[in-house]
């Protein structure tokens, strides 16, 4: 049984979120708070699993207690935010600072059955439970370090299309020569990323050690419609490659990673030896929009030795048969190892059903991503 505390200040979000979870046979809400001052006292009596979490409270927000509770007694924390620009750029930073999970804030009538927002606490609030909380105050301390860089002068987005070429003449002389050269080297080439829970720290490490030559990178983090694109924004302030929300027909290229949006599907269409990013508005695959199996399966028809899929931290199954498609036709493949991962079981999966070159650790990841020739 998964023992949860909820701390949001309405009233009306903790009776629903309650309700929501209580459904669950696998969940039991234990209490609830207004704010983190009175449910520190009360979860002191009886500590949860997992911590449901407001963003935006009076007394002490969020964040703030977040941060304290990653220093004081690490726990798996579920943010729970409204849909708002706001709202969902300040869930982004709260999963650099140790939240698990973030989603709506959901809405609920029991008699006519749980909706999608309803179905993605409960499933949020099952995969923080099995998380490595040590993994997790883990990539705390490596998000901080990253946020605290400050960016060169190539930092900031460029115009679109415009990235390449304009980090790479950045480098004085040489450098700016084999920069290029290692760009053209590399534009037919495609790697494509699955991720879950703990997939925003694992990416946030990974992205902000490539090169500008490393070859275009399109990417699933299952995440809810409206945190997608502040989350590619997150990323784009601290890595040299650009990084940014897929949009429809966007063509890959080296130096460029493409996020795909919440609540729809990316596929990856070939025309030539060009690669472009087709956006769906499909059912979810197994649960999940976007999902990796749908990201993978799409580039499956066209994989070569020239593509190269990755998949990481996270719980379920998405990505393993798209995975096995994409190994049967000869694209290279990895996945992250148990040890770094903050929920080995999309990785777990894809290496059971035979989807797997190799296995590698976290921090050797942007290596294998970099040197792909």
């Amino acid at each position: 049984m998964i023992r949860v505390f909820i701390v949001d200040d309405s009233a009306t979000v903790r009776k629903v979120v309650a309700e929501i979870l209580n459904s669950a046979a696998d969940i039991d809400v234990i209490g609830s708070a207004q704010n983190p001052i009175f449910a520190d006292k009360r979860m002191a009596l009886d500590w949860p699993d997992v911590i449901v979490l407001d963003v935006e409270m009076p007394q002490m927000d969020g964040i703030t207690y977040l941060k304290k509770l990653m220093v004081e007694h690490p726990t798996p924390v579920v943010m729970c935010s409204t849909l708002t620009h706001d709202g969902s750029a300040t869930s982004i930073k709260a999963l650099g600072l140790g939240a698990v999970e973030v989603v709506g804030k959901p809405t609920v009538n029991l008699a006519a059955g749980l909706n999608d927002s309803a179905r993605d606490l409960i499933e949020a609030v099952r995969a923080a439970a099995l998380v490595n909380i040590k993994r997790v105050v883990s990539g705390v301390s490596a998000s901080a370090r990253l946020s605290s860089k400050k960016p060169s002068p190539a930092r900031p987005a460029p115009p679109r299309g415009k990235a390449t070429r304009t980090k790479a003449s950045d480098t004085a002389g040489g450098r700016a020569s084999s920069a290029i050269a290692g760009v053209a080297s590399k534009a037919d080439k495609l790697i494509v990323i699955g991720t879950s829970t703990g997939g925003t720290q694992a990416l946030e490490l990974v992205l902000s050690q490539l090169p500008v030559t490393t070859p275009g990178i399109a990417v699933v983090q299952h995440m809810p419609e409206g945190f997608t694109k502040p989350f590619a924004e997150r990323l784009n302030s601290i890595c040299e490659v650009e990084v940014r929300e897929a949009g429809q027909g966007d063509a890959l290229r080296p130096g460029l990673v493409l996020i795909a949006p919440g609540g729809r599907h990316l596929q990856i269409q070939r025309r030539g030896f060009q690669f472009y990013a087709r956006i769906v508005d499909a059912p979810p695959v197994s649960r999940h929009r976007p999902s990796v199996d749908v990201l993978f399966r799409s580039v499956a028809k066209f994989a070569s030795a020239k593509v190269l899929g990755v998949i990481m931290t996270g719980m379920g199954e998405d990505g393993a048969s798209g995975m096995k498609e994409m190994h049967d036709h000869k694209a290279k493949t990895l996945a992250q190892n148990e040890a770094s991962c903050v929920v080995f079981g999309m990785p777990a999966m894809a290496i059971k059903a035979g989807a797997v070159d190799d296995i590698v650790p976290l921090e050797g990841i942007a290596k294998c991503l970099a040197d792909f020739a």
